[in-house]
Order: C-alpha cells, then sequence, then structure tokens
C-alpha cells in the first residue's frame, strides 16, 4: 500500500467478501514471505549467537518452520479481527467479521511482506517485523475509519487499542521466530530438526 488513503479508498468501494481478502490478498502474500525467506535460510543461513556462526537449514526444516509460521499468522489475521471488531463494540460500532478481518489482513500486510527481509543472513528477524509494525500503522490510520466508519469521538481509541493489541500479537510471533533462527530454543530447534530427518527418510 503506497498510498494508503487511496488504497483504502479502493477497497471500501468494492466490498470484497472474506473468501476473496482471504484466497487472493492474505494467502498469496504468506506464501510469497515465507518463499522467500526459507530461500535464505536454506541457500545464506543465519548468523547467530554470540560469535555469529552461520547456520544453514535444510529444506525440511524451512518448511516446516515455514508452514508453522503460516498457520500462526493465519491465527493472528483471524483472531485480531475477533477482537478488533469486540474493541468496535465498545466504541459503540457495529461492525461485521469481514470488515474487521479486511482491516487486520490488509493493515498487517506491511508486517507479512517485510519478511522477505529475512531471508538476508545478517538481518534479525525483529528488524523486519520493526519496519512492518511502523508502515502497518500508518496503514491502519487510514483503514479503520474508512472501513469501519466508527463514531469520529471514537475512532482515535478504536485505532489505538486495535494497533497495540495487533502489534503485541505480531511481536509475540516475530519474537518466537527470533529465538528459533538464533537457537534460543533448543527444544524447540530439536524437534524440528527431528521432524524434518523424518520427512528426509
Amino acid at each position: 500500500m503506497v498510498v494508503p488513503v487511496a488504497t483504502w479508498e479502493k477497497i471500501y468501494r468494492a466490498q470484497k467478501s472474506f473468501a476473496f481478502v482471504l484466497v487472493l490478498y492474505l494467502l498469496p502474500l504468506l506464501v510469497l514471505s515465507a518463499a522467500g525467506e526459507s530461500y535464505g535460510m536454506i541457500h545464506w543461513g543465519k548468523y547467530r549467537g554470540e560469535i555469529q556462526r552461520l547456520r544453514t537449514f535444510s529444506p525440511a526444516e524451512a518448511a516446516i518452520f515455514e508452514m508453522a509460521q503460516f498457520v500462526l499468522s493465519l491465527l493472528v489475521v483471524f483472531f485480531g479481527a475477533i477482537i478488533v471488531r469486540s474493541l468496535g463494540a465498545t466504541f459503540h460500532g457495529r461492525h461485521t467479521y469481514t470488515q474487521t478481518f479486511t482491516v487486520v489482513a490488509y493493515g498487517l500486510g506491511p508486517v507479512f511482506m517485510f519478511r522477505l527481509l529475512n531471508a538476508f543472513s545478517y538481518i534479525p528477524a525483529w528488524a523486519p517485523w520493526l519496519l512492518g509494525t511502523f508502515f502497518a500503522w500508518r496503514v491502519l490510520y487510514s483503514g479503520i475509519p474508512k472501513v469501519m466508519l466508527p463514531d469520529p469521538p471514537h475512532a482515535i481509541g478504536l485505532y489505538l487499542m486495535s494497533n497495540l493489541i495487533l502489534t503485541f500479537m505480531t511481536g509475540l510471533l516475530a519474537l518466537l521466530a527470533y529465538g528459533y533462527l538464533q537457537g534460543v530454543f533448543p527444544k524447540l530447534e530439536k524437534l524440528i530438526s527431528g521432524a524434518a530427518a523424518g520427512l528426509r527418510s
């Protein structure tokens, strides 16, 4: 979304269905970011630890990691939309799930898109998340009032609360991914390596 206001205007006028947003926007975006990130994990690896040793991942390990992140990202969007809808109700708004799902899916687009930077060895997983979150806040600033149409006195409160919750949810996911890539979770790494070995055998 290079021009958020103009883009949200088109989204609002189009009134796309839940299935359209999911199948033709969100899923391709997640697949694209997963493909780029896994390519980097396999071919360039990740520097980890205080000594900054390069660790490359097998295709099976990368696939399992990306599938898990894919599913968790979908859950963040699905449950994030439920929470944003509930928040809208506290601010005296009546919103459909499709409206809030559209807002959350498009609003978190930058977070998912910037994951492509994780393909590069030296970039830690938290850096793309930070960049994506910055742009997500900018995108949602236009999206929440345009699509959810809250009363003007309640718009800023809904915007702030929605962003804080979505930032927290995506932050937890980014922290988990960062920990795995940096070797902070040896048990999780061992579990994924074991599952990857099972796939190869």
